[in-house]
């Protein structure tokens, strides 16, 4: 197995953590807000609406774990049945809702945060769902008419762990600019990647994802702030893995089509606990002194088997859950949601330990080490 460990910031160890309090440069978690499309349909709506009656598809989406999903789907066509769209369409519908859900995202953690668009020094948008040039956080500044010299940041095709990858990148910017505001908007349109082809590999996929913008805001140099303060990233590829999750043109059907190696649950849970031990390591924590767990919600399976491997609690996966059964896989956002219901819920403590975990195409995991 091929392993290459990137994107490592090391701190102090455990018993100096705590002195690391006074460290204004250090980045922490101001503000969240999230938002999602117009319109949400069961699993069971979708079975009837998409017209689907082949048993092992209506099992796929019945046992997911998933209640409801907030979805864009295509209009009736003759007869009543939902016409495929073509690429062009795609594209165009992820540009109109991503825009949508990401402003309505990024309005909601600003209010969170106390703050204002005026107050906005970075933008930094991640999507995986369709391609822009220019990229989502330009259309974002003009619809929303943000500081034409806010700086901003674009990661595209990073898929689900990609939120990770875009607050490590922007709690470097946030401590190289301290009492500045940055904030980290994931927004991805996930009907706009469906294929309506009847075939299983694109069943598991349709079955799986939902529309949902998330957003972090990030400062440091204000102790003041009561979010948590982000303490490290730790980054694992798969190499042996990396075909396992990709997004690639499919010639037969003239668009782009998302395939998931049915056997990715037991990589991603197989391999958890290696980024894990070196998100901890040199900090003297173990697992057992982490109070609070926010896992991507990829998935039943994938859930099953991080849970399993790290040896993690039904109440340490409650809210991973929680946003999958209420949103389903909502890709790079999903860590978000279930940070904002964390939050909501005022359970954790000054001093209590948090892992964030992103899991995506590399195939790759993503981890961060975060302290109120």
């Amino acid at each position: 197995m091929g392993l290459d460990v990137s994107m490592t910031i090391s701190i102090a160890p455990a018993a100096d953590l705590s002195a690391l309090t006074g460290l204004t440069e250090i980045t922490r978690l101001a503000g969240v807000g999230t938002a999602v499309s117009d319109t949400s349909y069961s699993q069971s709506e979708l079975l009837e609406i998409l017209d689907i009656e082949d048993p092992r598809i209506r099992s796929v989406f019945l046992n997911s774990a998933i209640d409801r999903r907030f979805l864009t789907l295509p209009p009736e066509g003759p007869g009543g049945v939902r016409v495929p769209e073509p690429q062009g369409d795609l594209l165009d519908k992820h540009k109109k809702i991503a825009v949508e859900m990401g402003c309505s995202a990024l309005e909601a953690c600003l209010k969170s945060a106390g703050s204002s668009l005026q107050d906005l020094r970075h933008l930094c948008c991640v999507t995986s769902t369709g391609y822009l040039t220019p990229g989502l956080s330009a259309l974002i500044i003009r619809e929303l008419g943000i500081d034409p010299h806010c700086s901003r940041s674009d990661i595209v095709g990073m898929g689900c762990n990609a939120g990770l990858n875009a607050l490590n990148v922007v709690a470097g910017w946030s401590a190289a600019h301290p009492g500045e505001l940055g904030v980290v908007l994931c927004s991805e349109a996930c009907s706009a990647a469906y294929a309506l082809d009847g075939t299983m590999r694109t069943a598991v996929v349709n079955s799986l994802f939902g529309e949902g913008a998330a957003a972090l805001a990030v400062t440091s140099g204000d102790a003041r702030v009561p979010g948590p303060r982000v303490l490290k990233f730790a980054s694992y590829i798969i190499t042996d893995a990396i075909d396992a999750m990709r997004y690639e043109w499919d010639r037969a059907q003239d668009r782009f089509s998302f395939f998931l190696d049915p056997q990715i649950p037991y990589v991603v849970g197989a391999h958890a606990e290696i980024v894990v031990d070196r998100l901890l390591s040199g900090t003297g924590l173990r697992r057992s002194d982490i109070s609070q767990w926010l896992v991507h919600s990829g998935g039943k399976k994938v859930i099953d088997a991080v849970v399993v491997n790290l040896g993690l609690s039904r109440h340490d996966a409650r809210h991973t859950t929680g946003v999958l059964r209420d949103y389903g896989n909502l890709s790079s956002g999903s860590f978000i949601f279930s940070y904002e219901r964390l939050a909501e819920e005022d359970v954790a403590r000054p001093g209590d330990y948090g892992v964030l975990m992103t899991m995506g195409p590399g195939s790759s995991i993503e981890t961060a080490l975060i302290q109120w």
